[in-house]
């Protein structure tokens, strides 16, 4: 077992069909370029991306998101750990690849010491669309307000296409944050991310437009047989025609075309479908707006097995807690 290279980890994982876009050696070069380093460790066909993120006075904060890679992954546990104490991590947060119920997903985390932690860095309840079929198969396992929406932004003329035009995403991302009350990245990172994904086939930017007026915009990635929802983004003009839920459907085809049968819509609030189904017309604030219209593409609601933390310093872990509760409060 060993750390190895970017190039090295591009190999190793190149013919692995399942292996999350979180994982992959692009998404660690992305994320090297905003304040976090790529450390890539590989055994045999197993190995894990970790990141880290460095702190004042020497001490940074490990994490793996959707990972590993291969089914051996206590294995890694000493070479972690190795990696963790030479960049005196004070934790090491883990939000597997993996959805409930799986209690051997978690059973290597369980025997290591890994203690759950109510706070996760990626969602970890998401709904997936089954997108196989046929566009009649699709659009039939959707509720109908959905299909209806899709029709009526058709019908008046809106049409969606793929852009370059990432500084327009990222001025209508700025728009929808505030409007919406959200955080969002830079131009510097949607464009990076853009040029490192979409060289590769990995990542499409779409844009919907209603005479020659752009409304809204995705950007999507796939790996394998998935495709993710990450970012979206909608004007304030022309809102009633919907360019939204067209544009989600055009994104959904476009990764049909590209061999995915998954597209997992990334993110709706962390409760059971019934609560979810019983309070989405009455709140707004969060994610339950996105709730209401995620639902209507006709998914599954499904969670991960949340996220885990193998604590190292358990005095500044305690700190570390108190100041994401206080910032999430």
């Amino acid at each position: 077992m060993s750390e190895i290279t970017s190039q090295e980890w591009d190999i190793l994982t190149a013919d692995d069909p399942d292996i999350h876009i979180l994982q992959t050696g692009a998404w660690g070069k992305l994320k090297s370029q905003f304040g976090w380093d790529a450390i890539r460790i590989a055994s045999g066909r197993n190995g894990a991306q970790i990141l880290l993120r460095r702190l004042p006075f020497g001490i940074s904060i490990g994490y793996i998101p959707r990972g590993s890679i291969g089914m051996d992954w206590g294995d890694f546990i000493p070479m972690i750990d190795l990696i963790c104490q030479k960049y005196k991590c004070i934790f090491l947060k883990v939000e597997p690849d993996v959805w409930e119920p799986a209690s051997e997903g978690v059973s290597y985390l369980i025997n290591s010491n890994f203690k759950q932690s109510s706070f996760t860095i990626q969602p970890s309840r998401t709904i997936v669309v089954d997108i196989g079929g046929s566009d009649e198969l699709l659009l039939g396992r959707m509720k109908q307000k959905t299909r209806y929406n899709i029709r009526l932004a058709l019908k008046r003329g809106v049409v969606v296409q793929p852009t370059s035009d990432v500084a327009l995403f990222s001025d209508m991302m700025q728009t929808t944050g505030k409007r919406d009350q959200f955080g969002v990245h830079s131009l510097e990172y949607y464009q990076t991310a853009y040029d490192l994904f979409h060289p590769r086939g990995e990542c499409e930017l779409l844009l919907a437009e209603y005479e020659t007026q752009p409304l809204a915009a995705v950007m999507i990635f796939t790996k394998g047989n998935r495709c993710w929802y990450f970012y979206g983004a909608s004007d304030n003009k022309y809102r009633e025609l919907m360019p939204t839920y067209l544009l989600q459907w055009e994104a959904m085809r476009w990764a049909r075309s590209m061999g995915c049968d998954v597209y997992d819509l990334w993110g709706v609030p962390d409760y059971d479908e019934e609560t979810l189904e019983e309070n989405f017309t009455k709140r707004k604030d969060g994610l339950w707006g996105v709730y209401r219209f995620k639902r209507g593409f006709g998914g599954v609601l499904k969670r991960t097995v949340g996220s885990w933390d193998r604590i190292y310093n358990p005095v500044l872990y305690s700190f570390y807690k108190w100041w994401v509760g206080r910032r999430g409060s």
